[in-house]
């Protein structure tokens, strides 16, 4: 299926040009061969070559086509929709603590290969504020505190002042702050890590669609139009841009398409009188509004398409600025500059899941617009996966590929109506009335 373009993106304009790269056109071999450029796949591959692991990522697009380069940059080590109880009773044992660790820690690890490798890519981790948007949501917040604080994080909740002050708005009842968070440039961070892979040996060949995946020997051979890969072992990291080169791996999810947006460059008092310490911001709304400042000055947020909204671009942008004029007024006037789409791979749990597909084959989907931290986390995983680790001890279970439901998309764009008028119906409670977006 055809994407959307990346170019129209701010980050195609902003982010530090990634490295030389060219379309696999002979057959080599590799101890691993790894498709996808983005951060679940990169993130492997750094982590296996550290370790002296002959790999090569295939891409059939450029470094960061997908997800990865089109993303709001967030950096936000949690879960989004689960306490740390859902998750142990999702994950269950022995899974589930394990994953839950390398979550809360995710921002670590994406800072630390930021540090280690020297990727310019205009991060900053400056906390992260999660907007309540009715007073109902600051019990579900003391959860959330008191879990992330259980492993030694110094999260906190925000009385309404410090919420007003945190986010530059009136509107929310408090908040939950967490100092992990930060955000950055996300076609930088994975054009700088495809470049830390070059420097440690590894290859990555784009515009080298893969065609199929058959056994070779004890490994497989993983063909593109003009060459080949035969590897031991093989690893798929494509999420919402996975296409049919292995059967059935892309209806394990649901796409739905994102729309985001980037204001004209703000003046630095405006930008003060929003975010004065630089935070990320994320309201606790099924449906949220979500704004940080990008290193050039630009708010950024998205929304999810659904019909009009998102598929007529000037109808868009007229109810982001709906929603940002009763949200933050000092924004009121302010040109919508860059407006771009992409793709998220939803499923029903909302966080990925890894699918053994065959001896020597596994994948991960599902990550529901968790990208940039979990992407990079999940890596690491499927890394750990590739040195062998066993199967019991890696920190996600390992499920056979299941399709979710053919009906998922429908009921994902009949869901978002419906939460909206959720959102809308609690806020009434307390009377509160945003405007419709």
């Amino acid at each position: 299926m055809p994407f959307a373009p990346i170019e129209p993106s701010l980050w195609y304009a902003t982010a530090r040009p990634g490295p030389e790269t060219s379309a696999l056109d002979t057959d080599m071999s590799a101890d691993v061969c790894i498709v996808g450029a983005g951060y679940t796949g990169l993130s492997s591959a750094i982590h296996l070559a550290e370790k002296g692991v002959n790999v090569i990522v295939l891409d059939a697009e450029i470094v960061g086509f997908g997800g990865s380069g089109r993303n709001a940059g967030h950096c936000t080590p949690t879960f989004a929709h689960s306490n740390f109880a859902g998750v142990r009773k999702t994950v269950g044992a022995p899974y589930a603590d394990r994953f839950i660790a390398a979550q809360a820690d995710s921002a670590d690890l994406v800072f630390g290969l930021i540090d280690r490798y020297g990727i310019d890519c205009d991060a900053v981790r400056t906390g992260y504020v999660e907007a309540a948007h009715t007073p109902a949501v600051l019990k579900r917040l003391e959860v959330r505190t008191a879990d992330y604080n259980s492993l030694g994080k110094k999260t906190q909740l925000l009385d309404r002042a410090e919420a007003a002050r945190r986010t530059g708005s009136s509107r929310y009842a408090g908040g939950w702050y967490h100092p992990d968070g930060g955000h950055l440039n996300p076609l930088g961070y994975v054009r700088g890590l495809a470049r830390a892979l070059l420097s440690l040996g590894g290859k990555i060949h784009t515009q080298s669609p893969v065609v199929s995946i058959v056994p070779s020997g004890t490994g497989w051979k993983v063909a593109t139009a003009k060459g080949s890969v035969t590897a031991d072992k093989v690893i798929l990291g494509t999420g919402a841009y996975t296409t049919s080169y292995w059967p059935k791996l892309d209806r394990t999810f649901a796409r739905l398409a994102t729309a985001a947006f980037a204001t004209e460059p703000l003046p630095e008092a405006l930008i003060a009188s929003i975010v004065p310490d630089n935070n990320t911001v994320v309201e606790t709304r099924h449906d949220p509004a979500s704004y940080r400042i990008t290193a050039d000055r630009r708010l950024v947020t998205t929304m999810m398409v659904e019909g009009r909204r998102g598929g007529d671009p000037e109808y868009t942008r007229a109810l982001a600025s709906r929603r940002f004029e009763w949200i933050l007024p000092q924004l009121k006037g302010k040109r919508w500059e860059y407006y771009w789409y992409g793709e998220l791979d939803i499923h029903p749990r909302t966080y990925p899941r890894l699918y053994d597909l065959a001896p020597g084959i596994v994948a991960a989907t599902g990550f529901s617009g968790r990208g940039v931290p979990t992407g990079t986390a999940v890596g690491k995983i499927l890394a750990d996966w590739g040195m062998g680790t066993a199967k019991t001890d890696l920190a996600m279970p390992s499920d056979p590929l299941v399709a979710v439901s053919a009906l998922l998309p429908l009921a994902t764009r009949i869901a978002l109506p419906y939460v909206r008028l959720v959102d809308q119906i609690s806020a009434w409670r307390y009377g509160i009335r945003p405007p419709k977006y």
